[in-house]
């Protein structure tokens, strides 16, 4: 039955396979179960309902994902979309957090509009062939940076902006070691070699003691605080409409950012286009409206994916996988949030260099197809931001083609993509 309804034989997988796939996109991405919580409670959110409504809704998407879209590409609340629901919309414009929430709900309703009228897919295939390429790449060397960050590898400096970390620290330490792990582990091509790593570097890091075991095996879920309290009437309010179309816009780029780089990789991509591009678009606003509900901002598609398609994950029975650890995680988060973040930080960093492949597919002696992906690929690790980088690589993909005199490889979608992202940027230099 799991065969016929995910075509497990079709993609060459396994139950086995998408288990550990699915177990290991859930550890690289548990730490949402702490975080989302921490950082909405500084917009006065009860903590305790925000993990209820984080593991929900993070269920609810990545199920909608998988038995509807058939894809392994994991849903949670977004990271860049919690810190600008706080600190720029609850906190800067001092909107209280039921109004934002009834926000939230109507971005949601937009994003399921722009999905069904094949909008949102149109966007996704009108993406050209080497900025999907280097989306994949870009993509992968974010996540890298990302674990280098979280094994503080990499740490900031006023002078330089970025340098090496201190590597008398014991996280570091062990951070590196689990690097080493892992890597002989992939080279020696044993199944779940990434989950294995993940697992030994924690290991290490409870004998150190620079990790702790969780405090307690089972907690029970807080909903009540939290769920239905979105202000629906506050949210219609003429003023807020700017917030609706943030929410909307950050999240559309980012999250066709990221599909794209992980369907690359993964080898979905076909001629160009990504099959049920619609029904996979489907789940993020299907999940940011389930949030909304619950209580918790938008929720968008993880790069963390990425971690369980490099072990075998092919199918959505992968993230059925991690629905089912999301709702498990309700009563046992304190065992999913003991993870740390150095434990998960190798994963991160071999799994960017598997996705850097894909620049081998860029023409890169065609200048008007190769400086658009080096922008794409330099911008998504350097400005933190995926969105950002694939806004900059549109714009300059139709600067440089008309440039050329090769105008007619530029798509109306695309010289529409090319005036929203050059209106945001004269937007946000004025503001």
């Amino acid at each position: 039955m799991l065969d016929r309804y995910f075509k497990l034989a079709e993609h060459q997988t396994t139950v086995r396979r998408e288990l550990l796939g699915g177990l290991t996109t859930f550890m690289t991405m548990a730490y949402i179960v702490v975080v989302n919580p921490q950082i909405l409670a500084q917009a006065g959110i009860p903590a305790e309902g925000v993990v209820f409504a984080t593991c929900i809704a993070s269920a609810a998407a990545s199920l909608v994902m998988g038995l509807y879209a058939n894809y392994p590409i994991a849903m949670a609340p977004g990271m860049s979309l919690n810190a600008y629901f706080t600190y720029s919309v609850c906190i800067g414009m001092n909107i209280p957090w039921r109004t934002a929430l009834g926000v939230v709900f109507f971005s949601g309703v937009l994003f399921v509009l722009l999905t069904v009228t094949r909008v949102r897919e149109q966007i996704v295939n009108g993406i050209p062939d080497c900025l999907k390429h280097s989306t994949a790449a870009g993509i992968g060397l974010f996540i890298a940076f990302v674990g280098l960050r979280n094994a503080k590898l990499v740490v900031a400096n006023p002078a330089t902006f970025v340098s090496i970390g201190t590597l008398s620290h014991p996280e570091v330490q062990t951070a590196c070691l689990g690097i080493v792990l892992t890597l002989v582990l992939m080279a020696r091509k044993v199944n779940g070699a990434i989950l294995l790593g993940i697992l030994g570097t924690t290991l290490v890091g409870f004998a150190r003691g620079i990790a702790h075991w969780p405090s307690a095996l089972v907690s029970m879920p807080h909903a009540s605080s939290t769920f239905l309290q979105l202000d629906l009437r506050g949210a219609l309010h003429l003023g807020l409409l700017e917030i609706i179309f943030a929410f909307l816009f950050v999240d559309l780029f980012d999250n066709v950012g990221t599909l794209v780089g992980v369907c690359e990789q993964a080898g979905f991509v076909k001629n160009g286009q990504i099959p049920r591009v619609g029904r996979v678009l489907l789940a993020d606003g299907v999940g940011t409206i389930f949030g909304s509900l619950t209580g918790t901002s938008t929720v968008t598609s993880y790069i963390e994916s990425a971690a369980g398609i490099a072990v075998g994950a092919r199918t959505g029975l992968s993230n059925v996988f991690v629905a089912g650890l999301f709702l498990v995680a309700v009563f046992f988060s304190p065992v999913a949030v003991a993870i740390p973040g150095f434990a998960t930080a190798p994963a991160l960093i071999l799994v960017g260099a598997l996705m850097t492949q894909s620049i081998a597919r860029v023409d890169w002696s065609e200048f008007t197809e190769a400086f658009p992906a080096f922008l794409t690929m330099l911008a998504m690790p350097l400005t933190f931001s995926i969105a950002t980088g694939l806004s900059l690589g549109v714009i300059a993909y139709s600067i440089v083609k008309v440039a050329a005199g090769k105008y007619r490889d530029v798509s109306i979608v695309l010289w529409i993509l090319t005036i929203l992202f050059v209106l945001r940027y004269v937007y946000l230099a004025a503001a």
